[in-house]
């Protein structure tokens, strides 16, 4: 038996109830300082004493400290505690009551693990900063780049609208609509990256008013139907004719529908079908889904799309275009919003994108209307 504790990794000790060591490994004396030659037998008092002595406690008394220490042994148990040897490792100490009245002590040498743990959270705290800096040059070099580039937009469109005047060479007109056509796509980039860094810097504002779901749902209908309509795709509203009002940032609502249609028109088959519905008979939520029948994703392909700055199926979106922010930034105005959003996909069969919104009534400046239901998002 003594073979076989002194093979234990850890340290291990057994004071029988009146204060005796009546089992010890060779691991425990290494730990705690002591001599390998400590006989059974030995009385605690005596084993503290050396420990005092040794500045195993740091400046104490020796006398006082074993005392003290001697009183709490049989009181603190269960316990689990540390303390740091002469030599600066970390011993954990684990003691616990046995039946017979004796205490078993484990001792651990928690060193490394500590010292882990302080890189992981200094790592952690590194990579939040960094992360944080990222964001706020994000939002700052947006800001830089869009006055420019509102200029750009402004003055391309009174040239490509001739209002001073025609242009006698078309082929000017042409690069001139192009210059307006590509700015208003990079203005489109700008805004969601500065949305998306101002969702991962905690600092996105929502300016909540009562909110009416189908109406902004019919808005981007009509801005995405076009684009619908050129690859043959239908969408289909199935949502039902009761009225949602809602408390919430309006264009946060719309930019919630406008990246999920945009997305499931992008993904779609052309002639296919796509289907919203937005429902309050969810005990309590709302629900929000836009389902279409397109290439669909795997798992992994699902989280990456999550992900800023990732797509899904990179050699094949990238046939599409997009940065990969749409999801990542509806996933964070839903959140913002006290919500949750989800996804149901298929590799080959389709994807289902669902937004949950729990409803918590609240008092507004005037009466609802008959029939709506005014609710916040909690």
């Amino acid at each position: 038996m003594q073979k076989t504790l002194d093979h234990i990794g850890e340290g291990l000790s057994v004071f029988d109830a009146r204060g005796r060591l009546s089992a010890r490994n060779s691991r425990f004396c290494g730990l705690l300082g002591l001599p390998s030659d400590i006989p059974v037998g030995m009385p605690l008092r005596e084993i503290l004493m050396r420990q005092a002595v040794q500045g195993a406690f740091g400046d104490v008394d020796p006398i006082a400290e074993t005392h003290r220490r001697l009183t709490q042994f049989y009181r603190e148990v269960p316990t689990t505690k540390e303390r740091i040897t002469p030599s600066g490792r970390i011993l954990q100490i684990r003691r616990s009551a046995m039946p017979d009245g004796a205490v078993l002590s484990i001792y651990s040498d928690v060193t490394e693990i500590r010292a882990g743990e302080r890189k992981l959270h200094e790592a952690r705290s590194q990579a939040e900063a960094a992360n944080h800096s990222k964001s706020e040059f994000l939002a700052n070099m947006s800001h830089e780049l869009r006055t420019p580039l509102n200029a750009i937009i402004g003055f391309t469109e009174i040239i490509s609208q001739e209002l001073f005047g025609p242009i006698a060479n078309k082929k000017y007109l042409e690069y001139v609509k192009d210059v307006h056509s590509s700015s208003l796509h990079l203005l489109s980039i700008i805004n969601d990256v500065l949305d998306m860094s101002k969702i991962e810097a905690g600092k996105f504002e929502l300016a909540k008013q009562p909110v009416a779901l189908l109406d902004v749902l019919a808005d981007v209908i009509r801005i995405v139907h076009e684009r619908a309509s050129c690859r043959g795709i239908e969408l289909v509203s199935q949502s039902g004719d009761e009225p949602v009002i809602v408390w919430a940032d309006e264009r946060a609502m719309k930019q919630i529908f406008l990246n999920l249609l945009s997305n499931a028109i992008k993904f779609s088959r052309d002639g296919g079908k796509i289907y919203v519905r937005v429902s309050g008979e969810h005990a309590g939520y709302i629900a929000i889904e836009v389902e279409d029948h397109g290439i669909g994703m795997n798992e992994e392909e699902q989280q990456r799309a999550l992900q800023p700055f990732g797509q899904a199926k990179p050699a094949i979106t990238g046939n599409y275009g997009g940065t990969g922010l749409g999801l990542p930034i509806t996933k964070g105005l839903v959140e913002a919003h006290g919500g949750t959003l989800s996804i149901i996909s298929n590799a080959g069969e389709g994807t289902m994108v669902r937004v949950m919104l729990s409803m918590r009534a609240v008092l507004v400046d005037r009466e609802p209307k008959p029939g709506f239901a005014i609710s916040e998002f909690g």
